[in-house]
């Protein structure tokens, strides 16, 4: 791999093309605990544009000043009154904007790594801040990095101002702008107006808050690639649908012993494969009465397995999965699929290493599925009450060798982020909130239903998954 190094060619604050009106937004329920949390950094690879680098920088800047006008916060800073309530102040304070060069890396550098190289992580302004020192600097940083045959576009959020629904808004309409879309139709909704705004005081330390979690523990990262037609696989072996099977059945053997036995297809409309398709379907409705697992609950159980076995925990040790569930539709009355700011909690689910690995996955896909069925708004009421009489930041972090944490969301449009000469050719994240066990989410670039798992974990435990055989045959690349 070449050096790790890049050169900052200029940096400088952008400001709205318009100035805000916007009054001073309270930082909710959902928002205050992520203060200890470092800012969100997440970016798109591209390939090289087919006009000037210098051109691109221009296009950029001035489409990420026409942005900030329809995302006023992102251009404040925020404060803290002297009741200890913390705001977003959308006082026109301006964004980071800087321009790198890292000619000497190409996109296989970064595509063809068995892990994630550590050159990504210099993608990405504000390293390891702390989401609280919004006080002090700006809540946004856009990063613009020029390689050898690509592109790479960077933002740091502040994650107490935006959660990943609220990032990927702000990313694909600076996307939007940036390659002439004149009219934005996804407009963030602002208003402060549902339980998650709360008069509880969260009491921050002499010093501001700190991550929870090492930040010197020696980690792997690696990228794993599920293929849509991996993903149904699965999900059918989770689901104990055999569809998949009927491809190492003579399905003609199978139809001719139906007709022999006079099952005729009495509808002159009912081909043999709709007649095919109606016994598939029957037969897994009398095999699976209770809830069909989804392919991402179906992902995650595959996941909590290999880990659980990577680690060689005690049979007796308690595992912890958690998930981080986006509460917009789960809340009553419900928030706006749009709404600015963070609205998501997290679920953990429990069970020992032992039932988690003598079980069968479709065991460990129903402990997540009931979980997640069950987070409906008394839930999403209870965590706010459980917050308000005990106000705290929230615990990042694998606490004791056991735990699993998710975030991000395959469902997050992060390769519609076309800035006018194509999708990017991969999605990257940064340092950021990283620790031995750490798991996010995106789209595959095929779309379509695939999915990546940027894995974190520690150097034996990532050895250990990637020679497990039941994680890896479902794995198409990494």
């Amino acid at each position: 791999m070449p050096s790790q190094s890049l050169t900052l060619l200029s940096q400088c604050k952008i400001f709205p093309d318009q100035m805000s009106a916007m009054d001073d937004l309270k930082l909710s329920v959902s928002d205050l605990p992520m203060l200890s949390c470092h800012y969100i950094q997440k970016g798109c690879l591209f390939t090289r544009p087919p006009f000037p680098l210098t051109e691109l920088v221009s296009v950029l800047k001035r489409s990420l000043s026409q942005t900030l006008t329809h995302f006023p916060p992102l251009a404040g800073r925020l404060t803290t009154d002297e009741k200890g309530h913390v705001y977003i102040t959308c006082n026109d304070a301006g964004v980071e904007f800087i321009h790198a060069n890292a000619s000497h890396i190409y996109i296989r550098d970064i595509l063809r790594a068995a892990y994630v190289p550590e050159v990504v992580k210099t993608f990405f302004a504000f390293h390891q801040t702390v989401s609280y020192e919004g006080h002090f600097r700006p809540i946004l940083a856009v990063q613009v990095t020029e390689l050898a045959d690509g592109v790479f576009i960077g933002c740091a959020v502040n994650h107490a101002v935006t959660d990943g629904t609220s990032f990927w808004n702000f990313f694909n309409t600076f996307a939007e702008v940036s390659r002439g879309v004149k009219r934005i139709f996804r407009t963030p909704d602002f208003r402060r107006e549902s339980i998650l705004i709360s008069q509880a005081v969260l009491t921050i330390p002499a010093g501001g808050p700190k991550v929870t979690f090492s930040r010197d523990a020696s980690l792997r990262e690696r990228i794993f690639s599920f293929s849509r037609e991996s993903i149904l696989k699965l999900k059918a072996k989770v689901n104990n649908n055999q569809r998949w099977e009927l491809n190492e059945i003579d399905v003609a053997e199978l139809m001719g012993k139906q007709i022999n036995d006079k099952l005729i297809f009495p509808d002159e409309k009912l081909t043999p494969l709709t007649w095919l398709r109606n016994v598939v379907s029957k037969e897994t409705r009398n095999a699976n009465p209770t809830a069909e697992i989804s392919s991402f609950q179906s992902l995650c159980a595959l996941l909590w397995r290999g880990i659980t076995r990577a680690r060689k925990l005690s049979p007796s040790k308690t595992t912890t999965f958690r998930m981080a569930v986006n509460c917009r539709h789960r809340m009553e009355p419900k928030l706006e699929p749009l709404y600015f700011g963070n609205a998501i909690q997290s679920i953990p689910t429990l069970a020992s290493a032992g039932d988690v690995l003598s079980k069968d996955l479709r065991w460990c896909a129903e402990q997540l599925n009931k979980n997640v069925l069950a987070h409906d708004n008394d839930t999403v009421r209870k965590y706010v009450e459980d917050w308000e009489r005990d106000p705290r930041c929230f615990p990042l972090g694998n606490f004791d060798g056991a735990m699993i944490t998710m975030g991000s969301s395959p469902r997050f449009p992060m390769y519609e982020n076309d800035f006018g000469w194509g999708r990017p050719v991969a999605v990257r994240s940064g340092q950021a909130n990283k620790f031995d066990g750490k798991i996010s989410a995106f789209p595959g670039r095929e779309s379509g239903g695939s999915v990546d798992f940027e894995v974190v974990l520690a150097s034996e435990t990532m050895a250990g998954l990637e020679s497990d055989l039941e994680f890896m045959q479902y794995v198409t690349s990494y």
